[in-house]
C-alpha cells in the first residue's frame, strides 16, 4: 500500500553530523504530520521531532538547537539534520507519518523500519 524507507544512518564521532532521509512511496493520497522517533536498547521510544503539513515544528528538549526537521512535499520526503552529535544520540531512528491512501480517505499512522545511528566518544 504505502512504504516509508529511511536512509543516511551510520557511524560518526562525537561532534559530527548526519542527515537522515525518509522517503514515502506507494498509493499516497496525502501526508499530514511527519515525525522522527528514536529507540535505544533498554530505553523507551522517544519522539525526537515533529513537522506538520504546514511546516510547524517541535523538538524534544534533548535535541533542541542541534537537530532540524524538514520536509519536501513534492518528493514526499522527510529529513532530519543532526549536528553536534553526542554518544547519547545513539539509537535506531524511525520515520513516522500520518497518511491517506488513494484507496481509503481514512488517516492512518505508518512506520518505517529504521536506520541505525551510532555516535562514538
Amino acid at each position: 500500500q504505502v512504504q516509508l524507507v529511511e536512509s543516511g544512518g551510520g557511524l560518526v564521532q562525537a561532534g559530527g553530523s548526519l542527515r537522515l532521509s525518509c522517503a514515502a512511496s506507494g498509493n499516497i493520497f496525502s501526508i499530514n504530520a511527519m515525525r522522527w522517533y528514536r529507540q535505544a536498547p533498554g530505553k523507551q521510544r522517544e519522539l525526537v521531532a515533529t513537522i506538520t503539513s504546514g511546516g510547524l515544528t517541535n523538538y524534544a528538549d534533548s535535541v533542541k538547537g542541534r537537530f532540524t526537521i524538514s520536509r519536501d512535499n513534492a518528493k514526499n520526503t522527510l529529513y532530519l539534520q543532526m549536528n553536534s552529535l553526542k554518544p547519547e544520540d545513539t539509537a535506531v531512528y524511525v520515520c513516522n507519518a500520518d497518511m491517506r491512501t488513494t484507496t481509503s480517505n481514512r488517516l492512518y499512522q505508518y512506520w518505517g523500519q529504521g536506520t541505525q545511528v551510532t555516535v562514538s566518544s
